[in-house]
């Protein structure tokens, strides 16, 4: 093959890459806006959930029926209880809490999907195949999907101790405050610019790892790897989301970009440094003002 057509050849897979990640993406944001418009509208039950009949306020708090006392509804005067959830809650929010972050890791790990099949194809092309990208992806997502079930039973615990609102955001002003604080000095942390660096450039990770795999299992743990990795980089940024709303769509967009900022810009530490600092200083001020 020659490499005027190699080339093309290449931009033709990386054209392939791209669209399959925007569809992927764009799937799962079309869920999760879907979701949300659903679960604002007052009364309206939420798709999926056990017996299809919970109401918005029933997803945060996974409610009991009102207390009786005395024949008078107790349940339109006083905070609605905790219901022990069912198989069929857990898993309608660990399908939301999957979902979105299919929608919003996708992006930010596109710059290393397009590098390792266009390197695949050159390889094929020179007799030495490796792993399919998608097995590399797959490894990738598992990670995300760990995480997603770490973030359902979060979400579990914080209604249990009925701190969430109807929209699925703490209603402590304290709480988020710590939240914020934490995910702010994290954000200054050795760890973070580890997790971050590797994130960062996905050719010093392949480096650092033994480069690409011709196995498939072999391809799935190095996307495995990648993906701690970005666990690593990101999961305090994740936790944010029980701040401004698991459902909060401009919220969900916003994490979104700063992570998509973090990975792709190149400005080291100076995006997460800011940010950090700024997630800290509101972070004191909303525990300062609860106090």
């Amino acid at each position: 093959m020659t490499d005027t057509a190699l080339e093309a050849v290449l931009r033709r897979d990386r054209a392939v890459v791209t669209a399959a990640l925007v569809v992927i993406a764009v799937l799962a944001w079309a869920y999760v806006l879907w979701l949300a418009a659903d679960m604002v509208m007052p009364g309206s039950p939420v798709p999926g959930s056990a017996g299809g009949d919970m109401t918005e306020m029933d997803m945060s708090n996974m409610d009991s029926s009102p207390m009786d006392t005395g024949g008078m509804d107790m349940g339109a005067t006083m905070a609605p209880g905790f219901r022990a959830w069912v198989s069929a809650d857990f898993a309608f929010i660990f399908t939301m809490w999957a979902v979105m972050m299919v929608g919003m890791m996708t992006p930010s790990v596109a710059p290393m999907l397009l590098l390792y099949a266009g390197v695949g194809r050159k390889a094929r092309a020179d007799g030495r195949p490796i792993a399919s990208t998608g097995w590399f992806f797959a490894g990738y997502l598992t990670v995300w999907v760990v995480f997603s079930i770490v973030a359902t039973a979060a979400q579990w615990f914080l209604a249990r101790l009925a701190l969430l609102d109807p929209s699925m955001a703490t209603d402590s002003a304290i709480l988020g405050g710590l939240v914020l604080i934490a995910a702010g000095l994290y954000q200054w942390t050795p760890m973070k610019g580890v997790c971050l660096r590797q994130c960062q450039a996905p050719i010093a990770f392949l480096a650092s790892h033994g480069g690409f795999r011709s196995a498939p299992l072999g391809a799935l743990r190095l996307g495995i790897d990648h993906g701690v990795y970005c666990l690593g980089c990101c999961w305090a940024l994740m936790a944010l989301l029980f701040v401004g709303g698991v459902m909060n769509v401009l919220w969900i967009a916003g994490i979104a970009v700063l992570v998509l900022l973090e990975k792709t810009v190149p400005t080291r530490q100076l995006i997460p440094r800011v940010s950090g600092a700024l997630m800290a200083t509101i972070g004191a001020w909303l525990v300062f003002q609860a106090l």
